[in-house]
């Protein structure tokens, strides 16, 4: 008989959790896509029935149980808890209303991860070109970037706390997981050192 249970990327994988570093995936993240003209009157409509407009470029809008990303010109991610993707779908496709647009799960696409503590914004910035900072990368920004060689889209939910969410494609979470994992373990090797 075959086995019909749900399993995330990362399912059976204990990632490292320290003082400085916290590594966990976000289980089965509702992740649906969206395209649409930001300017036309069916943008509007999805703005109307998410309860919020959609972010502009680089930005992170939160309203209720979602997370809206701006992904590109006319492109944009919806976020949810899981098993969401259902409402989440209905929603915005009822919102297009049969306007230009397309509407499309992408929750088996993509694992997120989060990564949080005193060190995270230092072991990300390891392996990203991006500057991680707080004034150029605060709370409710987001970017598609690499870390590690790997295309990810990196949130940054938190910045005086630091906390992440980095969206990753399911084939490269577990090498994105193991270079976390001994990126965080040099982190804590160096913190030790200097106390």
């Amino acid at each position: 008989m075959a086995d019909t249970e749900a399993r995330t990327p990362l399912a059976e994988r204990v990632l490292p959790t320290t003082d400085l570093v916290r590594i966990a995936e976000v289980p089965f993240a509702a992740q649906v896509g969206l395209r649409v003209d930001p300017g036309s009157p069916a943008a509007e409509r999805v703005a109307t029935a998410i309860g919020a407009g959609l972010p502009e470029p680089g930005g992170v809008v939160a309203v209720r149980d979602l997370v809206v990303l701006w992904l590109g010109p006319d492109e944009w991610l919806v976020t949810g808890p899981a098993g969401a993707q259902d409402r989440i779908e209905r929603t915005l496709n009822s919102a297009l209303g049969g306007g230009f647009g397309a509407v499309v799960d992408l929750s088996a696409h993509r694992t997120t991860i989060e990564v949080s503590g005193e060190r995270a914004r230092d072991l990300l910035s390891t392996g990203c070109a991006l500057d991680l900072h707080p004034r150029a990368f605060p709370a409710g920004r987001c970017a598609s970037t690499l870390l590690a060689r790997a295309q990810v889209v990196l949130v940054c939910r938190d910045a005086r706390a630091p906390r992440y969410w980095v969206l990753v494609r399911a084939s490269f979470a577990r090498y994105l997981a193991d270079w976390l994992e001994d990126a965080a373990a040099e982190h804590v090797r160096v913190s030790n050192a200097r106390t």
